[in-house]
């Protein structure tokens, strides 16, 4: 089935049918299919990422590579935003550049989801494990470094 998917929107790119999505028809398939209006310079940047053979076009393998790649970004994207509200519910109230999960906040936190009671100290320490540049509270890429670990 996701092999007939590829084949069907490789075809629906490959306008002229010859086998071969130009940056053209790459910037043509993405205004149609995505709503995306990308220039010819980044329709062509894009194809020359996953060019292989260097030809200027893209063949059906090339076209699933980037269509990966683009899924691969998506679900990057996904998770860094799962982070950011996880992230949110913990941190301390401030500035969008400011925020940070301190120790006073992460047992605020912890507190209204019912875990058991923890001392300031008790969240300092797990704060202490993370925070990689010292400054005894975590920021939002501590807090992702913590989330992947």
């Amino acid at each position: 089935m996701l092999v007939m998917e590829a084949s069907s929107v490789f075809a629906a790119f490959d306008k002229d049918g010859d086998g071969k999505v130009s940056a053209s028809e790459l910037r043509c398939g993405l205004a149609s299919t995505l709503g995306e209006d990308v220039s010819e310079e980044d329709a062509a940047a894009i194809l020359a990422t996953v060019d292989a053979d260097g030809d200027g076009l893209l063949d059906r393998e090339e076209f699933s590579r980037l269509a990966a790649a683009g899924a691969q970004e998506d679900d990057d994207a996904v998770k860094r935003r799962c982070l950011r509200e996880a992230f949110g519910m913990y941190a301390a109230e401030g500035t969008a550049t400011t925020t940070m999960i301190t120790p006073a906040s992460l047992r605020r936190t912890l507190s209204r989801l019912g875990s058991h009671e923890m001392g300031v100290e008790e969240c300092r320490a797990m704060i202490c494990r993370f925070d990689l540049d010292g400054d005894g509270a975590l920021s939002f890429d501590e807090f992702r470094v913590m989330m992947m670990a």
